[in-house]
């Protein structure tokens, strides 16, 4: 009985450490190497830049996209001479036929700093852009807030247990 205890205990000790082993060998570091700065465009799959998602935006799918809901935020830094030229916001995101065929057409507005660009109405489903032009005031500083709002998602519940709106692939401004 004791070699039987003595036995099981040396057992499970091994299995306790091989785990603390894998789980060191499993994990992933991810290494800062842009010295912290903001991106001016945001691939919503990448981790480096997921802290620049504010809200509003689901786990990653296929490392590739992720759902929004209704509301959702990005921070962005403005590219080189925005400031005094302007740049183009452009959100590329896909408007999957299900969502669609319930909601009919969605509008996308944006807004930074509080002040909205036009909006734009999509009726068909597959890869889509809004992109619209941002005045050089609006620019200014290090970083700035966009605000997207959808006049139309699907609720919580309904065909899945998050808040649906678009697939996001990437949001960034461009130089003009």
């Amino acid at each position: 009985m004791r070699r039987l205890i003595i036995v099981m205990v040396l057992v499970s000790t091994v299995a306790t450490l091989d785990s603390c082993k894998r789980r060191k060998r499993d994990q992933v570091d991810y290494i800062d190497e842009g010295g912290g700065q903001l991106a001016s465009l945001v691939q919503t799959s990448n981790p480096r830049t997921a802290i620049q998602l504010l809200k509003g935006f689901h786990d990653v799918e296929n490392n590739a996209w992720r759902w929004t809901a209704g509301k959702f935020s990005v921070m962005l830094r403005p590219p080189g001479e925005a400031a005094k030229k302007g740049a183009v916001l452009n959100l590329k995101f896909v408007l999957p036929e299900t969502i669609l065929a319930k909601l009919e057409a969605v509008t996308i507005t944006a807004a930074i700093g509080g002040k909205p660009l036009e909006p734009q109405t999509y009726k068909q489903a597959g890869p889509q852009e809004y992109k619209r032009p941002v005045p050089a005031a609006m620019l200014a500083g290090e970083a700035v807030t966009v605000d997207f709002t959808l006049d139309k998602f699907i609720p919580a519940g309904t065909m899945d247990l998050r808040e649906l709106g678009v697939i996001a692939a990437s949001i960034g401004l461009e130089a003009q």
